[in-house]
């Protein structure tokens, strides 16, 4: 199972930011807007049932995957087919990722697991000591 996936929202020009926020509350860190030109034709329009404006922003966001469902329903809710936004929004596995900042949290919990080591390990050499 990868740890990550890449969540890419298409939405209407000006909508990103309804994007990112959305995101974010559901736990998301960030993301990269990219500026495109949707290529849909009348079919499309008709299909959907909704008029299709040219211009788009595509968000991406990177996630750990344990929230990736959470982020997609955000996305869903605030800026879906249903909004102004206009958006879709699918995911797509990552294998490999560097670069990350882990959080804050992950931090502390690797300096406690290393600290708790570090006692063990002088306790370890005090009993050899001793012995």
């Amino acid at each position: 199972m990868n740890k990550h996936e890449v969540i890419l929202c298409i939405v209407n020009t000006g909508f990103s930011e309804v994007v990112m926020a959305a995101a974010k509350d559901a736990g998301a860190r960030g993301g990269t807007i990219l500026n495109a030109r949707g290529t849909a034709n009348k079919e499309a329009e008709s299909f959907f049932k909704i008029a299709i404006q040219p211009e788009k922003e595509i968000v991406m966001i990177l996630v750990d995957a344990k929230i990736k469902d959470a982020v997609l329903h955000a996305l869903y809710q605030k800026a879906g087919l249903d909004t102004m936004g206009q958006g879709i929004a699918f995911s797509l596995p990552v294998d490999d990722v560097v670069g990350l900042t882990p959080w804050k949290a992950e931090i502390k919990a690797a300096e406690a697991v290393a600290e708790k080591a570090a006692k063990a390990v002088d306790a370890a050499v005090e009993k050899a000591e001793k012995k």
